[in-house]
């Protein structure tokens, strides 16, 4: 990783903008104005961060060196003066697991992960090259299928806290809802859509859609999980959070609001049939029906 004399950050700078790229075209970020953006006035303790994210990389079989390098950083003292601090340039992925590692009390660490997380999550897709060659209708299909599963897990996750009956679940996915769609819980998004009474809404709903509810309901099973909740109420809220977080975070990065985004005429119920109307004559002929 061979790093280029950096830009000066500025304090409302975003992760985005102190991004850099090296003579290879890798992208990178430098430690010290990333402690900046996450408000770490005492960079030896941004080091402490950084070599938990180190090890992070070492356990899970990775080469660390490949994520984090020792480097020169310039930074600007004032009145035009600059001075190089000993510093380390870090690949997106490294900087993930800082913000994982970092101090969760402070609000821009809150914001980072949540960026992160999401950042991370559209590389694997497209790196996914079998996802990308997907229709749309296979996409949601997909992403349909995924979200049961994750729904079933964060049903468990939540009975662990007191929300033990239907309607207990029913209300703790409004707050989720309601955080993720700036106020409207399930009900307000089935009249959104203008959907008939019989129609569910995540059967209604595009792959883009259908990705960020996957994402509240994994990211919101995992806090639960983490923060070892208790209590209905305090279910309710983080389900609420985990929700506004993903909706600010799609806002910062200029995407559509989930509720402003097209409605697919197409149900997936309709395409599962379809589906099984391509694969059933097949087995047939294979002799497995």
């Amino acid at each position: 990783m061979t790093p280029i004399k950096p830009s000066i950050p500025q304090p409302h700078q975003t992760f985005e903008d102190i991004k850099h790229l090296d003579e290879q075209g890798n992208e990178f970020w430098y430690a010290r104005a990333l402690a900046k953006v996450l408000d770490y006035s005492d960079f030896r303790n941004f080091v402490t961060v950084i070599d938990k994210a180190f090890n992070a990389l070492e356990q899970s079989g990775m080469n660390a060196s490949d994520h984090i390098g020792e480097v020169t950083e310039v930074i600007e003292m004032g009145k035009g003066a600059q001075k190089a601090w000993p510093s380390f340039a870090l690949s997106r992925h490294a900087c993930y697991l800082i913000v994982q590692n970092a101090d969760p009390s402070k609000p821009v660490i809150a914001n980072g992960q949540v960026y992160f997380a999401i950042q991370a999550r559209r590389q694997e897709l497209a790196d996914d090259a079998n996802f990308q060659a997907l229709e749309e209708d296979k996409k949601r299909l997909f992403l349909r299928n995924e979200l049961k599963l994750h729904n079933k897990q964060l049903v468990e996750t939540a009975a662990q806290a007191g929300v033990n009956t239907d309607l207990d679940f029913a209300i703790f996915q409004n707050h989720g809802y309601k955080g993720l769609y700036g106020g409207l819980d399930a009900k307000g998004i089935h009249a959104h859509k203008g959907l008939k009474k019989s129609q569910k809404i995540l059967d209604h709903m595009g792959s883009t859609e259908l990705a960020a509810n996957l994402f509240r309901a994994t990211q919101a099973e995992e806090k639960l999980k983490r923060d070892q909740t208790s209590t209905k109420t305090q279910a309710n809220r983080t389900h609420f959070e985990v929700g506004q977080k993903i909706r600010q975070t799609i806002q910062e990065l200029g995407g559509t609001m989930p509720e402003e985004l097209p409605t697919p005429d197409k149900s997936i119920v309709k395409i599962e049939r379809e589906q099984q109307k391509v694969i059933a004559p097949k087995l047939k002929t294979e002799g497995e029906v």
